[in-house]
Parts: structure tokens; sequence; C-alpha cells
């Protein structure tokens, strides 16, 4: 594992999941630079759980929101001159792959006196209470049984989403300026079956991955494509802009008529962990890994100028 990479994890990992405080990271975000065209981001593996999240969920339900071990499957990227961005908080404190308009102002102890979306479309994952801020879990527990206040709403968005795009947004800038082009996978994790409130495919049995690229929108298609037969050469399943087409961290950085491009990798849990003890599962997790270092090989080798 690269040094600055291990470094980070070790800070990551201080405080058990759960905690409220103990070992808390200097900060929300942690990244590396790169000297590739190759940006990865991971906004949903974190593990430290702030002590003024005060949810009323189990943990071990709670838990069951982060793409568990995403950052452990692509620990080698850095090391290959790949940038690499890492949320430290956790998906049911702030998802970082929504805009700041996605709030559900209905979880709130007062007005909200900011912008938010109007857009049915946009609004469909507020709707599952699958916001900025979470209202439900993915099966559909409530997460708190209080109001929040303004001020704590705010001061997640300060503390994590603004300096959670502003380091992905740093990193595609520096490798688009190095190269002329950069390519940006947003990393995630997704669970074997659907559940009740994570998508508009409740109970749908996943792939072994998901592409998305907005429809083509947020990057060539050629190169989600390459991704596709890449994987499917491997013997995995996958499909392309469905269930998951990518949200907002594609959608803000992907402009491909620029060379920028941007692409939502969704793995499988269930190639390498137990989804119910958290625990990663041998051989799987070592074969898996191998596989995303020989795309991430190929995909610094692509030529975004195309």
């Amino acid at each position: 594992m690269h040094t600055a990479l291990k470094l980070i994890h070790e800070r990551h990992h201080q405080a058990e999941p759960g905690t409220d405080g103990a070992g808390a990271p200097a900060a929300m975000v942690a990244s590396v630079a790169g000297s590739t065209p190759l940006v990865l981001d991971s906004p949903h593996s974190g593990t430290f759980y702030p002590a003024d999240f005060r949810s009323c969920c189990d943990m071990a339900i709670l838990r069951t929101a982060e793409d568990t071990h995403v950052e452990k499957l692509y620990a080698f990227a850095p090391g290959m001159g790949v940038a690499w961005v890492e949320a430290l908080f956790p998906r049911s404190y702030l998802d970082a792959n929504r805009d700041t308009l996605e709030l559900d102002t209905g979880l709130l102890d007062a007005p909200w006196p900011d912008p938010v979306a109007t857009d049915p479309k946009v609004l469909s994952k507020v709707r599952l209470g699958k916001g900025l801020i979470w209202k439900f879990t993915d099966d559909g527990r409530p997460i708190y049984d209080r109001a929040l206040s303004v001020d704590e709403v705010r001061g997640r968005i300060e503390r994590c989403w603004k300096p959670y795009y502003a380091a992905v947004g740093a990193a595609i800038e520096a490798a688009h300026r190095r190269h002329g082009f950069s390519v940006h996978i947003n990393c995630h994790s997704m669970p074997a079956i659907a559940g009740s409130h994570a998508t508009d495919f409740p109970g749908l049995a996943h792939a072994d991955f998901v592409i998305g690229d907005r429809d083509g929108t947020t990057a060539d298609p050629r190169l989600s494509l390459r991704i596709c037969e890449f994987l499917r050469g491997r013997g995995y399943s996958v499909d392309y802009n469905h269930p998951y087409k990518g949200v907002e961290l594609v959608r803000r950085f992907g402009r491909p008529a620029e060379g920028r491009h941007s692409i939502q990798v969704e793995i499988n849990r269930k190639l390498y962990m137990d989804e119910a003890s958290f625990a990663v599962l041998q051989p799987g997790f070592d074969a898996l890994q191998a596989d995303l270092r020989g795309l991430v090989e190929s995909l610094v080798e692509f030529d975004g100028r195309l």
C-alpha cells in the first residue's frame, strides 16, 4: 500500500465504527495526489461516525449504508500514480454523492433558508429518504427520532461536502492540466439485493458490476464500454447505466467534450465481503483486487483526447 494512503487509513480507523469522537480524524476528507490522468474517489466508505450524528438507529444497521472496504480494494492505486480522494465520514451522516439542493426539509426543526431542488427527477432519491441527509436506511428504518437544526446541517455541508468536492475537483483539474484530459472513476459498492428504500428497483438482484455514465453524458461511451468489456473479459456480469447511472459527482465533473471523463463503478459486495458481518472474504477479495488493478492499468493507458 502507498505510504500516504496507509497513513490515511491508520487515521481513518483509529476509532472503531460507531465511536463518538475518540480518534477523530483531523479532517473529514483525505486525499493523495497523483501523476497520471486517472483520479479515483470513494465518497461512501467512511467509518468515522461524528459525535453530533445522534442517530436513533442501531450501529449495525447504520453500517449497512457504508461502501464497506472500497478503500481497501483500491489501496494499490496511489502507488501507481493515481490520485485518490476518500470521505472519512459515513454516507448516512452526509451523502457526498448528492447535491446540496437535494435536502429533505421535513427533517428540519426550522425553515431551510437556502435553495432546494424542485425537479421531480432530481428529488427521486429524496422521496426514498436518500437525499443529502438520509432519512431512512436502505430497508426503510428511520435514522433519526429528532428534528435536525439548520445549523447542524449547514455544519455538515461545511465540514464534509464542501471539502470533498473541492478535493475531487482539484485532483481532476490537476490531472487535466498535466495531460490535457482526465479520467475520473467514482468508486462504489452495492448490496447483492437492492433494499426497499435503496433504489427505484427494490428487490433487484444486482450484477457483479454496474457502470454508469448518465447515458453517455459524463464520459465518452467508448471508455465506458471499454470498462464493461474488460470486466466481462474477466468473467464478471456487468450492467451499463442500470440501475445506477451515476449521480452528483459524475454529473458535476464529467464533461467529455472537454476531455473530462467521469464514470461511476459499482461493485457487488457479495464478491468480496460478508454483508452480515462486514468481514472480508478470501480469496474473493484478492482475486477482485487483482482484476481492479488490471482495470486501473488499462485506464492509465487510455488516451482520453480521442
